[in-house]
């Protein structure tokens, strides 16, 4: 099996990763595809986020927004010669156990996660080209108090684990510097 051309860049709220991440893509040299995980909604709140997240983006730059079918978007859009971006896999895992109202399936189960966890490990492993995805790493804090909250964690927790084991390169981004984790 080949490795993966795969970078995993965490950091905290606001560490700067995901400005790291776009310039690791736009230092490749290569045509950037941008999945978006968040969802779009009409809180002014995330409604500003993704508009800050959008205006720093080179317009060149392909830009899809993704539901919960990440894996599928990967594997659609992944290529030899490009670079896929996904930024990020809290948003990711947010729209799977706390979907938007208008989502017909509700929040997933156990195995739906789970399934969807293995499909985008696979995925990740065996993507062409290269790729550069972006999480928070929040276990640093207090344990949370609220079942829910404590699932997001551990459910986070668990698929950065994943992701790190499967990315030759893993960057840490704390306060705008990135630090080499792995690779």
């Amino acid at each position: 099996m080949s490795v993966p051309d795969l970078t995993f860049v965490l950091g905290g709220a606001r560490s700067g990763k995901s400005a790291f991440a776009e310039r690791l893509a736009e230092q490749s040299g290569l045509p950037v595809t941008y999945l978006a995980t968040a969802a779009v909604s009409d809180e002014p709140e995330m409604r500003a986020r993704i508009a800050h997240h959008r205006a720093r983006r080179p317009a060149h730059w392909t830009s899809v927004e993704v539901g919960r079918d990440l894996a599928g978007a990967l594997r659609e859009l992944a290529r030899d010669g490009r670079c896929v971006l996904v930024d990020c896999l809290p948003l990711w895992l947010a729209g799977w156990l706390c979907p938007p109202d208008d989502q017909p399936d509700g929040p997933a189960d156990d195995a739906q996660w789970q399934a969807a966890v293995e499909s985008l490990a696979q995925t990740l492993a065996a993507l062409p080209g290269k790729t550069v995805v972006v999480s928070n790493e929040i276990g640093m804090g207090v344990i949370p108090m609220g079942a829910l909250t404590r699932r997001y964690v551990d459910e986070l927790g668990r698929l950065n684990q994943r992701v790190a084991a499967l990315a030759p390169r893993v960057r840490l981004v704390v306060a705008g510097l990135p630090m080499a984790i792995k690779g």
